[in-house]
């Protein structure tokens, strides 16, 4: 015996509209009774969570007229359900006051308490007797179940139609289709047939990007933006692109691009563009408090949208030291103003031009350092991960340390690749981040020239499959080449302790020991691990240790000193990103400061 079954074109999963009634009766539902054969505990609940008579009762919508309603529309539901994971010879019945509900009028007047049991017998689970689509693209990755012998639930026809499709449209024929579907079961040998006919249409190419709606951005430069690869070749992958770059920008709250319906002379297909304007400008603030290095206060105002290009320019200003406990050589307290303005679609879609400047003043405790760089450079996203940055810059610094004072002029090459696979940038528990920093420095007085290597590397690792452990772990390596300690600018140098290499270590208690106090190093390593608990609710536990290394050399040799810390912390979760509470002690090391406290946004890295 055959039943022939017409399921809709792409089934991704089978849905059913429900009745909604607007008047209700008298009585007040009693029970709903199951009674599902087969013994698939899965199955029963699936089908007992997605009742519509469950849910009227639930919702307190217990009248007899809503209850008959939602029992009509449960044989759908509950048919779905079945269908969903492989049952098509099932059968369904419910009973309303022991009266099958298919039987009864919606306005039927319910003498006393309605009563409602579901009677479900499933059947035998069906497999694939036959699962055939044609024809499909070379490449194409099928789901592994749309297979003869696998359990044939409905949402693999779904799955294997819409990846033929996505195969077809990933070689350039942007109008395929499902063409056909012939699907039968047989119920003698608890078999499901699928065959699946595609139609793949022309190859296509890009046409024009037309935009649809208004923008304060320029229409050209949209285009500029987009990059849409018009003449060649579709790519869903290169349409998806040309979205991304135009929310990179910033500049608009939302962006969409769709295909045009119909294929103009020459199989060319225009993208439809619709974009809606974000506000032009926005400000914010950040705080972040250590026990030991005091508050640092910043503030930044942006405009998103400065010349009509999707230019962005950028104001920071922070302080810092505020009730520092490590003093400064002038009194603890540091300043910063700097500004930045970025031009997108500037030598090709994917490169940026930036502009920057900065002056300020750093009173740390073993430094002071008035300073002020100018610059400008290019950054270049590769691929969604990779980016890549290149400039110029001029530095002057004024400086007074443990070697005395001198003052800094030099030419900067700043060159930077940042690799960033994470899937939260503020709360990470899976993925990899690496970055690179490589800055010659050309002296433009009678300083030592060098070059400055910062190398930053984190991962995460989930340790269980629900998610609930996550190891974190951070490894930082610095290194000074060509110049001396004296003839190198002490922002270059490298110090530990604190908030962001060591925790539980005063901050920057750890450098090279010179004459009258310490200098920073010429060589840094730095590591740091962290055990994550994600628990029910908003608070989480972290266990962490950190261990730094600064050496007077320029490439490590142990000849320098390490320290370690470690300790516990609470992360608070928000909107966002999660509050950090971190409570460190000192392990190895020469200091006896004992407890520091840092509190920020964010995890720690």
């Amino acid at each position: 015996m055959k039943l022939r079954l017409y399921l809709p074109l792409v089934p991704k999963s089978l849905a059913f509209a429900a009745l909604t009634l607007l008047g209700t009766g008298a009585g007040a539902l009693d029970a709903v009774r199951f009674q599902i054969g087969g013994g698939d505990k899965k199955l029963s609940k699936a089908l007992t969570d997605a009742s519509l008579v469950v849910a009227a009762r639930k919702d307190g919508r217990t009248g007899a007229q809503d209850i008959i309603a939602a029992a009509n529309a449960d044989y759908a539901k509950l048919l779905s359900v079945l269908y969903e994971r492989g049952y098509y010879s099932g059968v369904i019945n419910i009973f309303v006051n022991g009266r099958e509900a298919g039987g009864l009028s919606p306005f039927a007047d319910m003498d006393g308490t309605p009563d409602v049991t579901i009677r479900v017998d499933p059947g035998a689970p069906f497999t694939f007797g036959a699962a055939r689509i044609a024809p499909i693209a070379p490449g194409t990755e099928l789901p592994e179940e749309f297979a003869v012998g696998k359990r044939a639930v409905a949402p693999a026809i779904g799955d294997a139609a819409e990846a033929g499709i996505e195969g077809w449209r990933d070689v350039g024929r942007a109008k395929a289709d499902l063409a056909d579907q012939n699907i039968v079961a047989n119920h003698r040998t608890s078999t499901l047939a699928a065959d699946l006919t595609l139609r793949p249409g022309p190859v296509v190419r890009f046409g024009e990007l037309r935009q649809v709606t208004d923008s304060t951005v320029r229409p050209e430069r949209l285009r500029q933006i987009a990059g849409l690869p018009t003449g060649e070749q579709f790519s869903p992958d290169e349409l998806e692109k040309s979205a991304k770059r135009l929310r990179r920008t910033g500049a608009f709250k939302s962006v969409s691009l769709t295909e045009a319906e119909n294929l103009r002379d020459g199989d060319v297909m225009d993208i439809d563009m619709n974009i809606a304007d974000e506000k032009p400008h926005r400000f914010g603030f950040g705080a972040e408090i250590s026990s030991n290095e005091g508050l640092n206060l910043s503030s930044f105002w942006l405009h998103r949208n400065l010349l009509g290009g999707a230019e962005r320019l950028r104001f920071d200003a922070a302080i810092g030291g505020i009730g520092s406990q490590t003093g400064g050589i002038d009194g603890g307290m540091d300043y910063s103003v700097g500004g930045r303005f970025e031009r997108p679609a500037t030598f090709g879609a994917d490169t940026t031009l930036f502009v920057f400047g900065k002056v300020a003043r750093e009173d740390e405790p073993n430094y002071l350092s008035d300073q002020a760089t100018l610059g400008f450079g290019f950054s270049r996203i590769v691929t969604e991960q990779l980016t890549v940055e290149a400039g110029l810059a001029l530095r002057y610094s004024d400086e007074t340390d443990s070697l005395g004072s001198r003052e800094f002029f030099h030419l900067l090459i700043p060159l930077k690749a940042t690799y960033d696979s994470r899937d939260d940038v503020l709360d990470p528990a899976r993925g990899f981040y690496a970055q690179a920093e490589v800055t010659p420095f050309v002296s433009l007085d009678d300083t030592d020239s060098g070059g400055r290597i910062y190398l930053d590397g984190r991962t995460y690792y989930q340790v269980d499959e629900g998610g609930m452990f996550t190891l974190a772990g951070r490894v930082q390596l610095g290194s000074i080449v060509a110049a001396s300690l004296a003839d190198t600018p002490q922002e270059f140098l490298f110090y530990s302790g604190g908030g962001d290499t060591v925790r539980g270590q005063p901050y920057q208690s750890l450098g090279v020991p010179q004459a009258g106090g310490i200098t920073g190093g010429r060589s840094f390593v730095g590591a740091s691990a962290e055990m994550r608990v994600d628990l029910a609710g908003k608070f989480d536990p972290v266990a962490f240790f950190d261990v730094g290394y600064v050496g007077a050399e320029s490439i490590y040799d142990g000849s320098g000193r390490w320290h370690s810390g470690a300790g516990i912390g609470i992360r608070y979760a928000t909107g966002i990103g999660p509050i950090r509470f971190d409570v460190g002690l000192p392990v190895s090391g020469s200091t006896d400061d004992g407890v520091q406290i840092y509190i920020g946004i964010g995890q720690a890295f």
